[in-house]
Formats: C-alpha cells, structure tokens, sequence
C-alpha cells in the first residue's frame, strides 16, 4: 500500500537505501547530535567539534570543518584512521589531518555525553578531564532502512545489520521483489546504488540475467590528500592463498605533480605473482578518485599492468603515473639473465 492505494505488481523494486548508524552512547540521543545529513542545514559555524568515527565520512567532514576555523577532534575505537585501507595512504592521511589542526585520537571511545547550555560536554576515554564542545557529528557507518514496511508480510527475508537478503541476481526471498543500493549493499556508495539499479532493471524485466558478483567496485574518500581503491587488499589476497607481488610508483617521480607542488602520495598495484595480472591498487594523492577508475577499467576488462606500458598518456598529466606502473612492471621482469643476454647483444651490434 502507497498512501491509500493499493498497487499490485509483477515485479517491484526495493531500494530505501539508509541511514546513519547511531551507536549507544550514554546521553547521546538526548544532548543531540549531527550526522552526514543534518550536518548540512547548519547556518552557523560551530567554534568546536567533536566527530565520532574516523572512517571516510568522519575524516572528510573533520577536515572541512577544520578548514573553516572549527576547533575538530576525531574520535575512533581503531588503532588508525581510515582502518580499512592501505597503512601507509592512512597515515598520509593521518598527518594531513593533523597538520591542519584536527586532534586525532585513536584507539579511544566516547563514554558518555552530557548537554551543557548551549553546548555539549564530552569524556573521552583516556582522558582526565571532560571536553566540553559546540556539536558532535556522529560519523560511525550507515546501516540499511528496512523497518516499518512489513517485508516479512511479503515474504522478504531482512535484519537490521544486513540489511534485505538478496541472491547474486538481487532479487531478494520473494521472486517478485528486487533490491538495489545501500538497503541490500555492503558497499554503501552512490556508485554501487547506481550499478545495482541497472542490473536490477535488467534481471527483473529482460530475460538475460546478470550478476552483482561481477562488479568490480572502486571507493574513494575525498580527503586532502584522496584515498582511492579498488580489487582485493593484500589481507584478501593472503587468505585466498593467490601468490602476489607489488608495484609502486610515487608521485614525487610524475612530472606533473612536481610541477604542481602536489608530489604527496603513490599508486600501489597488486599483481598476480609472475604475471601482469592487476588484482587490486590503490592511489593516495590529488586526483586519486579520478585515476582510480583507470585501474577499474582494467580489473574489470582483464587488461594487464604491462599494457599501460605501451600506451601513450599525454605529458604532463598525472595519468602519467599508469604509463610509469607498466614500465616498472616490465623492469621487474628484466632479470640477471636477462640484463647479461642485453648486455652483450649490445656489445655485439655496437
């Protein structure tokens, strides 16, 4: 039922998306909060700040509140921000954010929360003296809208954490009903809402079928600098027991980023062991969102690191950067033999 009509359907879409996960701290609900939406109607600057939860969302808005003259401390349980990606890009991003005033505190919890005139008053654990601040911004994940719509009247299979249980196609435990986006995705990116609607489209309504086992989903955090990843970690890699090996090349060594004074960061590229095959990268740098979609491309279309080798990128760009990849890719494969055989060929032909 919408409003007081009742709709019938050979085939329906749920995709309700969601919304910001609250965690229980004491008086947090009663001395209020902020969260990636509501912090957005703010008319005014607050002179201080508290944000909890030092994943993506914590650490861009830390460093944009920062950036306008509020007084920021970011607060999370990890040992580090932005736990989920490579070590090194998050200490880049780490000492960027302290270097702009952001006081970062990890492996601490907010205990409890007190309301204070117009103000909130904080304890931190760890901390001997309570912090009073002007607004905490609740920045700890997002968790899938599935309540008050009666899916298991329908038949649809669902929890609070997962969110709705759908199949590799996306359709979920009613074969009439599909769902797309952040109410059935772990990733929960604009990108993937946008890639799981159309295969949506395509299951629910055409008779070739596709998988969302066959997304390859890249995520960047705009930062300064970005952060940018797609395909496995090294941690997967391991655990699925595939021989691997890296390739780095730093942005101090691109032409383009010197010339613009942006020289922070570097690509990391996973291979598989013995072969040009891309499994994985990250890039941590200005633009990294934009390049990150190159390395994308390649992971979905099986073209290998060494193909960007011969591939002509114009000078001076940052994309130069996957020019330089390939070549390092292929050095590695210049071997002690390999050099020697060159080395007299050469000494034959001169």
């Amino acid at each position: 039922e919408v409003g007081y009509q009742t709709l019938r359907f050979r085939a329906a879409v749920l995709a309700t998306g969601g919304k910001a996960f609250v965690p229980p701290v004491p008086g947090l609900a009663e001395a209020g909060f902020l969260t990636h939406e509501s912090v957005f109607n703010l008319t005014e600057l607050p002179a201080s700040m508290v944000v909890l939860g030092a994943g993506p969302i914590g650490c861009e808005l830390a460093q944009a509140f920062a950036r306008f003259g509020t007084r920021v401390t970011l607060v999370d349980l990890g040992p580090r921000v932005l736990p989920t990606v490579d070590a090194e890009a998050s200490g880049l991003v780490a000492r960027a954010l302290e270097a702009e005033g952001v006081r970062v505190r990890v492996q601490a919890s907010l205990q409890r929360v007190e309301a204070r005139g117009a103000g909130v008053r904080v304890w931190i654990d760890g901390d001997a003296d309570a912090l009073d601040v002007d607004a905490i911004l609740v920045a700890t994940g997002r968790k899938p809208t599935v309540d008050g719509m009666g899916l298991d009247h329908a038949g649809v299979a669902a929890d609070r954490k997962r969110g709705v249980h759908v199949d590799h196609q996306l359709r979920t435990t009613n074969p009439r009903i599909w769902a797309a986006g952040d109410v059935a995705m772990s990733a929960r990116f604009t990108h993937v809402a946008d890639a799981t609607a159309r295969i949506v489209v395509q299951n629910a309504l055409f008779p070739k079928r596709r998988s969302a086992r066959d997304l390859v989903i890249p995520s960047c955090t705009y930062t300064d600098p970005e952060v940018a990843e797609v395909g496995l970690h090294p941690a997967e890699l391991e655990a699925r027991d595939i021989p691997h090996e890296s390739v780095v090349v730093e942005f101090s060594d691109v032409d383009r980023a010197r010339l613009d004074g942006e020289t922070r960061g570097f690509v990391r590229v996973w291979v598989r062991a013995g072969t040009d095959r891309i499994l994985g990268a990250t890039v941590v740098g200005e633009g990294a969102g934009d390049l990150i979609g190159t390395l994308s491309l390649a992971i979905t279309h099986g073209i290998g690191l060494g193909q960007f080798s011969s591939t002509i990128f114009p000078y001076p760009t940052r994309a130069e950067v996957l020019r330089k990849l390939g070549d390092a890719w292929r050095r590695k494969g210049l071997t002690p033999t390999a050099q020697k055989a060159l080395s007299v060929w050469f000494q034959l032909t001169s």
